[in-house]
C-alpha cells in the first residue's frame, strides 16, 4: 500500500496530431499530473513529441503502446528521445496486445507473453545502461540479442536517465513479472477494488519480493470508468455509455477472471454469446447497478472528487479519468485539488 494523499491525476489525449498541442497545453493549463495516448488507430510515440514540445511540467507517457509489434532497441531509441525531449517527463507503458492481432495485424511472432515481455524490458534496461554508463552491450536472452553498439549508432548522453517502464497486466502472471522488472503498473479500467485488493496488489508484492524493491518505488496507474454529472439526466446518460463499455470488456474470455472473483463468471458467458450474435444494446441491459458501481465510480460531479479517493487511497497512484465534456475549468479544477487532497 502506498502513502494516502499522494494521487496524481492524469487524463487521456487525442493521438492525431492536428489536436495533440491544444489537448496537451489544456491538461497542463487545468493542472492535470499528466497526459497518455493509446496505440488504438494511431502511433503513441509521435504525437507525444508534440506534447512534449507544448508543455513543460506535465508527464507524458503511452498507455500502452504494443510491445511486442516492435523490438527493444526500437522502443529504446524513441523513449530515450522523448526523455530527454521532455526533460525527464516520458513514461514508457508497454502491453502485449493478443495473439491474434500480434501474428495477423503485425505480422510477429507470439510465445510466452509473460516471459517475452520480462525479458523485453530487461533488455531495454541493458541498452539504456550501455547509452548511459558506456557499458559494452551484451544482451542474450530467449526472445531478443543485442550484442552490437559502435559509437556512430549510440545516441548522445542526456542528463535525464531513462524513462521509467509501465507493463500493462491484468492476469497474475504478467502482474507479477511487471512488479520483478517494471517501474509501475497499468490496469486495466475493467477492473474492480476487490480484483486490486485481492489479485492484483498481492502479485506485485510477489514480483517486487523477487527483485528486492519495496512499494513506494513502484507506482500503480489505473483508468476509472467514470459516471457523473450535474443533473440526473447527465448522470443516467454516463452510466448507459458506462454499462456498454463494461458490457463490451465483460465479453472478452480474457477478463473472465476479473467477474469471477465476484462469482459473475455465468455473465462472461451470456455477453460473449451476444457479442457473437451482435447484440450490443442488449449486452449493455445485463450490467445491473451492482456491477456498475463494481467497475465505474458512480457519484454526482460534486462528489465525484470524494468517491474517487475512496476508489483510490492506499491503492492506486495515479488515476486517468475523463470527465464530462460539459465540465466548467473551475469545476475541473476544483475536482482535480480535492482528489489530491488539496
Amino acid at each position: 500500500m502506498r502513502e494516502v494523499g499522494k494521487l496524481k491525476v492524469d487524463r487521456g489525449i487525442m493521438s492525431r496530431l492536428a489536436g495533440v498541442a491544444g489537448a496537451a497545453r489544456e491538461a497542463e493549463r487545468l493542472g492535470y499530473d499528466g497526459c497518455w495516448t493509446a496505440e488504438i488507430n494511431h502511433d503513441p510515440f509521435l504525437p507525444l513529441t508534440l506534447a512534449a514540445e507544448h508543455t513543460t511540467n506535465v508527464e507524458i507517457g503511452t498507455s500502452i503502446a504494443v510491445a511486442f509489434a516492435r523490438n527493444p532497441m526500437t522502443v529504446a531509441n524513441v523513449g530515450w528521445d522523448l526523455q530527454e525531449y521532455s526533460q525527464g517527463r516520458m513514461l514508457l507503458g508497454l502491453g502485449t496486445q493478443i495473439k491474434p492481432h500480434i501474428e495477423k495485424r503485425f505480422s510477429m511472432p507470439w510465445s510466452h507473453p509473460v516471459q517475452r515481455m520480462g525479458e523485453f524490458v530487461v533488455a531495454l534496461r541493458a541498452i539504456w545502461d550501455c547509452w548511459h554508463d558506456g557499458t559494452k552491450l551484451s544482451f542474450d536472452g530467449d526472445f531478443y540479442s543485442h550484442r552490437l553498439m559502435t559509437p556512430m549508432f549510440t545516441p548522445e548522453p542526456q542528463p535525464f536517465g531513462s524513462p521509467k517502464v509501465f507493463i500493462a497486466a491484468v492476469g497474475e502472471l504478467m502482474t507479477e513479472k511487471c512488479g520483478e522488472v517494471a517501474d509501475g503498473l497499468i490496469a486495466h479500467a475493467f477492473t474492480t477494488t476487490r480484483y486490486l485488493d485481492e489479485v492484483t496488489l498481492p502479485a506485485l508484492s510477489r514480483g517486487m519480493a523477487k527483485s528486492g524493491r519495496p512499494r513506494d518505488e513502484f507506482q500503480v496507474m489505473a483508468p476509472v470508468f467514470v459516471v457523473t454529472g450535474s443533473e440526473e439526466p447527465e448522470l443516467a446518460a454516463a452510466a448507459a455509455g458506462a454499462r456498454k463499455q463494461i458490457a463490451f470488456y465483460a465479453s472478452t474470455p480474457a477478463y473472465r477472471t476479473v467477474l469471477e472473483l465476484h462469482g459473475w463468471g455465468d455473465l462472461q458467458t451470456e455477453l460473449h454469446r451476444l457479442s457473437i450474435e451482435g447484440q450490443w444494446d442488449t449486452m449493455a441491459t445485463l450490467i445491473d447497478d451492482e456491477i456498475l458501481e463494481a467497475f465505474a465510480v458512480v457519484a454526482p460531479v460534486d462528489r465525484l472528487a470524494a468517491a474517487l479517493r475512496t476508489r483510490c487511497d492506499g491503492v492506486i497512484d495515479r488515476v486517468m479519468v475523463r470527465l464530462p465534456a460539459s465540465a466548467s475549468e473551475a469545476t475541473v479544477r476544483a475536482f482535480l485539488d480535492e482528489v489530491r487532497g488539496g
